[in-house]
Parts: structure tokens; sequence; C-alpha cells
């Protein structure tokens, strides 16, 4: 059976649910020009995140259902196999290039966090007690951002800095997942409620500020630029996925006209968002500029 880690990160971090959906606020409209990324031989391609330099992370699915990092420069491809796990994925890529965040499936089917910087490896799993880790986005200064399962089967948002976790927990919300963090240290986090619904926040260390994409039945948070504008992945009362920016306080929404659903993961600060499209039948790459 086909494991994409878009069928654990996506339902952690893309396919995320909120109450009390306001009107969409009039905003000048913004042109997205789309590009479609292909990986060789792959059947299926999900995108992370992009750096300053245009480099492009994400996972791709082999013709023999093998799961693999990437790191795309260009057309030059770098496959990312942490040597511990039987499938990897890359969430996301520092500003500067130099690290890469994921998470990858051990060989007894645990997900646990990892960094990839200077050539090496190193396990990202989660306070003391985790049962499993996901890695999801790191800054320049190397502060990164993910979400862990406790003993309790209780979901919650980190960060790791200087070799300390803190756990973050979204107001009144039952699980939570910090998915994005620029260089200023600000954070874009997601919690869901109890009866299942998610809301969207940004996190300065101290004080959660809702950020949910007006309009949308479903929405998430999935990255944040230096400049403090976000990307999104939202969901319509159809239950169709689609792509958003929050580009100062002003929301504006985007497809790739190839594919029949779209979703924002990554975001740099060139004014160049990445994200996957589904094809129909597939999950295809694309890099967007606005």
């Amino acid at each position: 059976m086909k494991r994409l880690f878009k069928s654990s990160l996506l339902s952690l971090v893309c396919v995320l649910v909120f109450a009390g959906a306001a009107r969409l606020a009039a905003a000048p409209a913004l042109t997205f020009k789309f590009t479609a990324f292909n990986i060789p031989g792959a059947l299926e391609v999900f995108t992370g995140g992009v750096s300053e330099a245009g480099l492009i992370v994400g996972e791709y699915l082999d013709s023999s259902d093998g799961i693999h990092g990437f790191v795309l420069n260009g057309t030059k491809l770098t496959t990312i196999d942490d040597p511990k796990g039987i499938a990897t994925s890359c969430r996301s890529i520092s500003p500067n290039g130099l690290a890469v965040v994921g998470t990858y499936v051990s060989a007894t089917g645990v997900d646990v966090g990892f960094l990839f910087k200077n050539n090496t490896f190193t396990d990202v799993p989660g306070p003391a007690g985790a049962t499993s880790s996901f890695a999801t986005a790191v800054n320049d200064p190397g502060e990164i951002v993910g979400l862990y399962t406790d003993s309790s089967s209780l979901t919650h948002g980190f960060t790791l800095k200087g070799g300390k976790y803190t756990t973050l927990d979204a107001p009144k919300a039952v699980l939570t997942e910090a998915t994005g963090i620029n260089n200023h240290g600000m954070i874009v986090v997601n919690g869901e409620n109890s009866k299942k619904l998610f809301s969207a926040y940004l996190y300065n260390g101290s004080t959660y500020t809702t950020i949910n994409v007006p309009g949308a039945a479903s929405s998430g948070a999935t990255n944040i630029d230096n400049h403090g504008d976000v990307v999104y992945d939202w969901m319509d009362s159809a239950k169709k996925n689609h792509g958003a920016l929050r580009q100062n306080g002003k929301y504006f929404k985007f497809n790739d006209p190839q594919g029949s659903q779209s979703y924002g993961s990554g975001i740099n600060d060139h004014r160049e968002i990445v994200g996957s499209y589904f094809g129909g039948t597939a999950f295809q790459g694309f890099r967007a500029t606005y």
C-alpha cells in the first residue's frame, strides 16, 4: 500500500478545519504565475518548502512505491534518505538553504523528525516521552518547529532551540501543530478544538493571533517568510483544497490551473510560493510567483 507522508502530514498540516468562517475582505488582486516541475521517474510529488535561492524540498514516490525526500536546485535533483528510515519526507528548508527538516518512518513504523545539515542526519524526536514526531520547519539561527504525540496520544506543537524543547498548545485546542518559523522567531500554528475544527494562529512567543483564511470551511497555515507573509492550504464547503497567501494582513486565494485541487506549502522573501496540485490521479509540484 502506498504511504506518502501526505497521508500523515496532510492530515495534520494541510487538511485543517475551523469554525466561524468570516466573509472575504476586499483586497487588490494578485496575479499568480504557475510553473510545474516533475521529478524523472516519480509517480507522485508532494512539495514542502523553498529557500531564498529557490531550492525546493519535498518528497516523491518512485516506481517501486519507495518514498524519498528531495532537494531540487533548478533541474538538479538530490535524493534525501535518512539511513535509519524506510521512508523519508523533507518538509522544509531554512531560508539560507543550509538545513533541511522532515520526518522518516522507522523500521517499526514510528514517525521520527530529523534535521539534515552538513550532510549529517540528526534525530528530532520531540520532548522526553514523545512517541512520534514531525519536524516541519527550521530558520537560519537553527530553531526547529514541529509536532509530537505524547504517551497519552495527544498531539502538541513544539519549538527546539539550543537543545531545549518548548511545548506549544493553541488556545482551547485538543491538538496543536507548529508548521513554520521565520528568522524573527514568528511561528505559524494550527489548533484543533473538541469538535475537530481547526484554526490557524500566528505565535510571537507569548500571544496566539488568529489568522484563518476568510470564507474557508477548512484552513491551515503551512509556512511563513521573513516579512511575515503566510502561505496556506484551505478547503471549501465542497471539501476541495486551494492555496492562499496572507500578505500585509490581506488574503489572496490561488489555484494551480493544471489541477483540480491545490495546496500551498512553502514561501520565501522573493515572492515565490511552492506547493502541490492534484491532477486527478496524482500530486505534482508547482512553483508560483506573484
